[in-house]
């Protein structure tokens, strides 16, 4: 039973080992989401699984500002508010014992030992990233003093990054 289960850990284990959360819409693995807040004014959220860097969740959530942007027919925009953070879960495995003993008698007296072995039990600490971006979007690029983003560029940037086609 014991090696049933660690045969069937290690499979998931080899399984997720490369499940990033990926560029998609929010869903189980995690994704981005949106929500209008103005008419030129989006707050952008991209929230990983326990596979995705803060790197990636970061890079993911300005890619999604940059492509809401050029979908709303704008060409720039600019970060008003940006967040960064960690959702962090713990996992315990579950844990079990074995008790093995023996028993023997001499005559009027009895002897015995036992031994009780358990295995499981360990906790594991993981840590989801999330990125949250306010961005403000012009048609034109805006006269002021800060950065300011090319949605263009800042799309091809990052898909060449991450090796995406799409």
């Amino acid at each position: 039973m014991r090696a049933v289960s660690f045969i069937f850990i290690a499979i998931v284990a080899i399984v997720l080992s490369g499940c990033a959360t990926p560029y998609q819409r929010v869903g189980f693995t995690g994704g981005y989401s949106e929500t209008q807040l103005g008419d030129n004014i989006f707050q952008v959220s991209f929230r990983g699984n326990g596979y995705t860097s803060r790197e990636r969740a970061s890079d993911f959530a300005l890619l999604r500002s940059a492509e809401l942007a050029l979908e709303h027919g704008f060409r720039y925009f600019v970060i008003i508010e940006s967040k960064q953070e960690a959702k962090i879960e713990t996992y315990t495995t579950p844990s079990t014992s074995y008790t093995t003993g023996s028993a023997y008698g001499y005559g009027n007296y009895a002897y015995g030992s036992a031994t009780t072995t358990t295995y499981g039990g360990q906790t594991y600490f993981i840590s989801k990233p999330r990125a949250t971006n306010t961005i403000l979007c012009f048609k034109e690029r805006p006269e002021i003093n800060g950065l300011v983003f090319d949605a263009e560029f800042v799309t091809k940037s990052i898909k060449k990054k991450y090796g995406m086609t799409k």
